[in-house]
């Protein structure tokens, strides 16, 4: 017998969620300000959405609209396969639209394959590459690893990007 996938419903984070905001930054990005093209955010004082299944808080998406784009600063799932991660992105997408952004943008690093598997699946494609930008990232904020996923040193800095226009995203 098939188990049903619990629904994932997606809210607003509150002030009350701060605290389990920060929890999750400091454990996933090892700390709240997180680098991206050579700027820091301070990403638990950022909008976002978390998602819930079953009232369990299973993701959190953190993002800032500035001049005329939209930037997903922080995307984390706790569950794979559960829709997650896309019910995440499909909120910031409708907010981007619906606050006339041009573009919605991320950022990873060269070794994040899985991020960067997850996000084309989305309809994200690839725009630029930073060749060696983390080395000044870590000048920002020196706890960066060095290795990372799969044992890939951490070196450069990838941006992927989902035109956004007249309130559609355009494939």
């Amino acid at each position: 017998m098939e188990s049903k996938k619990p629904e994932v419903e997606v809210r607003r984070t509150s002030p009350g969620d701060r605290e389990w905001v920060r929890q999750v930054l400091e454990q996933c990005w090892y700390s709240t300000k997180i680098v991206s093209k050579s700027r820091i955010h301070d990403a638990d004082q950022l909008s976002g959405f978390i998602a819930e299944q079953s009232g369990v808080r299973v993701g959190l998406v953190l993002y800032e609209i500035a001049n005329g784009e939209c930037e997903i600063v922080t995307l984390n799932s706790f569950t794979e396969f559960f829709g997650v991660g896309s019910s995440l992105i499909d909120a910031v997408k409708f907010v981007a639209m619906a606050s006339n952004c041009r573009r919605l943008w991320l950022t990873t690093t060269n070794d994040n394959t899985q991020a960067l598997r997850f996000y084309q699946k989305r309809g994200f494609v690839l725009t630029a590459i930073y060749l060696g930008a983390i080395e000044n990232s870590r000048k920002l904020k020196p706890n960066i690893p060095m290795i990372g996923y799969d044992g890939i040193p951490v070196k450069d800095e990838i941006e992927l990007a989902m035109p956004l226009e007249h309130g559609v995203a355009k494939a």
